[in-house]
């Protein structure tokens, strides 16, 4: 008898994460440590300590991305997608009183995203994650639209240029904000290129209700390329700007006001016309990727530390168990193949 897959014997959706979020120095090895403890074989890549102290990926040096190749090689672990922060910079020079910056469009285009790029090459992965521009505060984000659509089209080009994907992220504060919005910028880039990334909770956290959450869901469906999973327990007022860095209310996705038993159930159903849009753009499949925030969240980031990271994951396991979506982590026959295979490479130096 075995209890390590469920019951469901359809392709198994790809189990991943923010792996800083699981890391409490965001060392390279804390951060694959605990993912392989976790029984992950994916993460996403966003800051890291390879040596050189914590870095955004961006920012990485040759030698330390060759320490982190080795690392990941020898936890056994690769890359699902590139955790950028393309696209969230202000789309116009103006001041309102935030402290985003603002960077030339052109010059952001060949020099950030050709540099995501490059990382998401050399790393082997086919997906950046990245974000809609941050129209000034007091404004409305339909306003912007039509600028936000030319410069990320050209973001879109610039990624399949390179065989990679780039994900947009429905984040509050930003023009694509809503499932609504997204959709309107998927639908005005028109490019298989770009594709669009749920995060409940970050629907939540602006106020709206579950129901709401799966209305935004069913609006962005059509360009779903990929999910980030964390949650958060409503807020009593919603607002049209939402203090990022003032979050406190994560939770589990098993937890939380986001409905992710509603969602999942929908993503089984429709899961093979997702799987092949995904296979034609060498997409190894569909990727749920873990950004749990469960000890505190920011507007560039969260930390869930290695506890509170295995506690999301068990919530998620939970849920995907509960709707009978297959997932995939790591079995007793994956550790006993790694063993006969370092011995055979012992053997055969």
């Amino acid at each position: 008898m075995s209890i390590e897959t469920n019951s469901n014997t359809s392709k198994p959706v790809l189990l991943s994460g923010f792996a800083d979020e699981a890391a409490n120095q965001k060392t390279a090895e804390q951060q694959f440590c605990a993912f392989a403890a976790l029984g992950l074989r994916y993460y996403t890549l966003r800051f890291i300590d390879a040596g050189a102290g914590i870095q955004n990926a961006m920012l990485l040096a040759p030698e330390s991305i060759e320490r982190i190749l080795a690392l990941q090689a020898e936890y056994g672990l690769c890359v699902s997608s590139l955790g950028s922060p393309i696209g969230k910079v202000k789309l116009l020079d103006v001041e309102d009183g935030t402290s985003n910056r603002y960077v030339p469009f052109q010059e952001y285009l060949k020099k950030d995203v050709l540099r995501a790029c490059d990382l998401a090459n050399t790393f082997g992965c086919k997906l950046i994650r990245g974000f809609s521009f941050y129209h000034p505060r007091g404004t409305e984000p339909e306003g912007h639209l039509s600028q936000a659509i030319d410069q990320l089209g050209k973001i879109a080009r610039v990624c399949d240029s390179h065989g990679l994907t780039f994900g947009l992220e429905v984040e509050a504060n930003l023009i694509g904000q809503t499932g609504k919005l997204l959709k309107k910028l998927y639908d005005g880039v028109a490019d298989p290129a770009m594709l669009l990334i749920f995060d409940g909770a970050n629907l939540v956290c602006q106020g709206m209700s579950t129901e709401q959450v799966y209305e935004e869901y069913t609006a962005m469906k059509e360009g779903m390329g990929w999910l980030h999973v964390k949650d958060y327990q409503r807020p009593t007022t919603r607002s049209t700007h939402v203090d990022e860095e003032s979050l406190k209310s994560f939770v589990p996705a098993d937890q939380g006001d986001s409905g992710h038993e509603a969602i999942f159930r929908d993503v089984k159903r429709d899961y093979s016309p997702l799987l092949i849009k995904l296979t034609k753009r060498g997409i190894p499949g569909l990727f749920l990727d873990l950004e749990p925030h469960v000890k505190g969240g920011g507007q560039f980031g969260g930390f869930s530390g290695p506890d509170g990271f295995g506690v999301a994951l068990r919530g998620l396991c939970r849920l995907l168990d509960y709707v009978g979506l297959n997932y995939d982590l790591r079995t007793f026959a994956d550790i006993r193949n790694s063993v006969e295979t370092t011995s055979k490479a012992k053997a055969g130096t």
